[in-house]
């Protein structure tokens, strides 16, 4: 019988809750004010072009972050949703896969979301880092000299903006469960059982994290800018703009890269930056935070073995 290959799991913190995605399937669990736990099963569509665009190097860092996008904005609607909702409401059974968001709704949260994003990211992390470089002029002057100062503001206005965020309370319980998902991956590829004090033992910190892959776009930038012209500032401007393609891909690279080497003794120290950043992101989730997280790592276990065992079993010996 031939083997079937064992999924590599991700996750993502979402709204008082944790999405995790596996091979076939993306499962989100949410605790609702009743302290009931529910949750939102999404399988994932085998799109042949999008399959062999993920296997170009550089070029499938992009795709993975537009389908990532496409994926989380669901559980995310999902998960607001669900602990917006006032007592008295609709309940949603426990463990029943629950209907997704209708089409219009979601379109219009992923437009305005995603358009607001695109206008805040631009503004604060590519314009503001290469106007507040350019006022240094007199004194850091040369191509080098200003690439570095605007990669440092561009580093430091990142450090700033995710620990004011962190300081609100919603953001505070969102890098509690990013804690809570990292610590249920680290306890299972350890392999050790999964319960609470198993996770709660084990590291809040993982060398896939999206906030490693955020720091290493500025690293990776500072490099790329370096091949490029700075002057006049209009050049310099645009291809920022036109370079994050290429940047976004690279650092997807070199995101996982890291993780391959993680356990070799000298080349793991190369993912250590993206740990340091993650201090920030992620914080120490409580016992509670942790059973979601658990639940739906193993929701998602429970479905992606019954979706492997369902292919073993269309396998011709």
């Amino acid at each position: 019988m031939s083997e079937v290959q064992k999924p590599v799991y991700g996750g993502q913190a979402v709204v008082e809750g944790v999405m995790f995605g596996g091979k076939h399937h993306t499962v989100t669990a949410v605790r609702r004010k009743d302290s009931t736990i529910v949750y939102y099963h999404l399988p994932r569509e085998s799109k042949p072009v999008v399959n062999r665009l993920k296997k170009i190097p550089f070029l499938r860092g992009i795709v993975s972050l537009i389908q990532s996008s496409a994926t989380g904005s669901k559980h995310l609607n999902f998960s607001t949703e669900q602990y917006e909702e006032e007592d008295g409401e609709k309940q949603v059974e426990t463990k029943k896969e629950t209907k997704a968001p209708s089409k219009l709704s979601l379109w219009l949260g992923v437009a305005v979301i995603g358009v607001i994003s695109f206008l805040f990211g631009k503004l604060l992390f590519t314009l503001i880092p290469v106007f507040l470089a350019k006022l240094t002029e007199p004194i850091f002057s040369g191509h080098t000299a200003q690439v570095l100062v605007e990669s440092l503001f561009k580093l430091i206005l990142l450090l700033v903006y995710i620990y004011v965020v962190s300081l609100t309370p919603l953001i505070k319980r969102v890098f509690q469960y990013h804690g809570a998902e990292h610590k249920v991956i680290n306890c299972f590829e350890s392999g050790k059982e999964l319960s609470v004090a198993n996770v709660q033992a084990s590291s809040r910190l993982h060398y896939r994290c999206g906030s490693s892959f955020i720091l290493f776009t500025v690293i990776v930038g500072m490099f790329v800018y370096l091949l490029v012209p700075i002057d006049p500032l209009w050049v310099r401007v645009v291809n920022r703009i036109l370079l994050i393609p290429v940047v976004l891909g690279i650092a997807f690279e070199v995101l996982q890269l890291t993780n391959k080497v993680r356990d070799t003794p000298i080349l793991r120290y190369l993912g250590y930056p993206g740990l340091w950043l993650q201090l920030l992101t992620t914080k120490a989730p409580t016992d509670d935070q942790v059973e979601v997280a658990l639940a739906s790592f193993q929701e998602l276990l429970r479905m992606e073995t019954e979706t492997e065992k369902g292919l073993e079993s269309d396998v011709i010996v």
